[in-house]
């Protein structure tokens, strides 16, 4: 069987077209974790007029020398401050609040004394101290959120400042995953027979999905029987934007999925690629939808999905990859297992600005072993033309965002 490059599929990958334009207003209490789909813009200054930053006493900065100063009266937060101040008189000021006009300097309580209506300067402070300048925060009319941002704390509180109580953001692509093989137990089931095997595959790629902004549809695990795997798939495919299923891809004789999915009336964009682990996945199109069809060993299907699905569902929500390709420095010496461009679980560290990367603890064997990605494991890539990397070798790893 012929494999096409890892650089040649990810070219392909980038080349589909996707319906990267549905949005939906939802309730700011409801937009954690979504995509924002329009710039948000400030309607107008933060604040919009002097306020003040502590509490204190406003004052004209002239007059701090000037010995005593009258208090005019208290001006608590939320108060519509209309007194003007003049030479030799103050307004106690609270934080939050407004400044009073005339006044260009707050004074904290701890640098006076008060007594008798007025106020002696006990230490000077210097001219604006303690003053919020109008738009110190923002600007009307400036950019504060971008299209295409995950919308996290910071960002819910911001619109809330500016009393957004709806947010446009994009639909979350659904994504129905299923893993595939008679020899598949699923979560829950007993069985007798010590042949078949625990389904890990569908819950991991679930989680992945959903991590990244996919609404995920789980459709559990089906057996290796052709009518069975077209009918479930079809139904996936009418509510479903990718479809994602796991084991089936190979040359075995039970491995249906490669022949189902043509039969389904999709094009085929790729089968087969140069990669270790996963080079029997299968990418194909139709219509609108995309169906993504993986190896069945945990790990190959866990690498695939973050190589191929992650970017496909980034795309769809217009939003950017949410991992990072790093140079790293090897810690320890690395052969190369395959001609193929590998991806091998490793374990990062930053010394000093600088990555690092080393095995520690990572098994070496099939591509079954998940427990390799535990403890915030990162991805080193290897490439074709790769052999013996030597100690101090610098190599790209693929490290994810929380």
């Amino acid at each position: 069987m012929n494999f096409i490059s890892y650089e040649a599929s990810k070219n392909m990958l980038d080349l589909l077209e996707v319906n990267a334009d549905r949005f939906e207003r939802v309730p700011l209490s409801s937009a954690l974790g979504r995509i924002l789909a329009v710039d948000i813009v400030a309607k107008f200054n933060d604040p919009q007029f002097p306020t003040a930053s502590m509490d204190g006493y406003a004052v004209k900065h002239e007059d701090l020398a000037a010995g005593a100063i009258y208090v005019l009266g208290d001006n608590p937060a939320g108060h519509d401050e209309t007194r003007v101040i003049e030479n030799g008189e103050s307004i106690k000021t609270f934080t939050g609040s407004m400044m009073p006009t005339g006044s260009d300097t707050l004074i904290q309580i701890e640098n006076v004394t008060y007594k008798d209506g007025k106020i002696t300067i006990d230490e000077e402070v210097v001219k604006g101290f303690s003053v919020r300048p109008i738009g110190e925060g923002y600007k009307s009319g400036e950019v504060l959120i971008e299209e295409g941002t995950k919308i996290g704390f910071a960002e819910i509180g911001v619109m809330a400042g500016l009393n957004q109580v709806m947010v446009k953001v994009v639909v979350r692509p659904r994504v129905a995953v299923i893993a595939t093989g008679s020899e598949i137990l699923d979560l829950g089931e007993n069985s007798d027979n010590p042949a078949q095997i625990r389904s890990s595959n569908n819950y991991t790629l679930a989680a992945l999905f959903e991590s990244v902004g996919a609404e995920v549809i789980q459709l559990g695990t089906a057996p290796d029987d052709k009518d069975a795997i077209m009918k479930t798939f079809n139904t996936a495919l009418e509510s479903a934007d990718i479809l994602v299923s796991t084991g089936g891809v190979s040359v075995g004789d039970y491995d249906f999925v490669k022949d189902i999915v043509p039969r389904l009336g999709a094009d085929v964009v790729f089968k087969g690629v140069g990669i270790k682990p996963g080079r029997h996945i299968m990418v194909a199109q139709k219509e609108s939808k995309f169906i993504l069809a993986l190896p069945g060993f945990a790990y190959s299907s866990t690498v695939a999905a973050i190589l191929y699905a992650i970017p496909l569902i980034s795309k769809m929500l217009k939003s950017a990859i949410p991992f990072k390709i790093v140079a790293a420095k090897l810690q320890e010496d690395f052969n190369k297992r395959s001609r193929y461009t590998e991806f091998t679980a490793c374990n990062v560290l930053i010394e000093d600005g600088q990555y690092l990367v080393n095995f520690e603890g990572k098994k070496v064997g099939s591509s079954a072993i998940l427990t390799n990605m535990l403890n915030d494991s990162g991805l080193m890539i290897a490439g074709e033309e790769d052999k013996f990397l030597e100690s101090g070798t610098y190599v790209n790893v693929i490290i994810f965002e929380k």
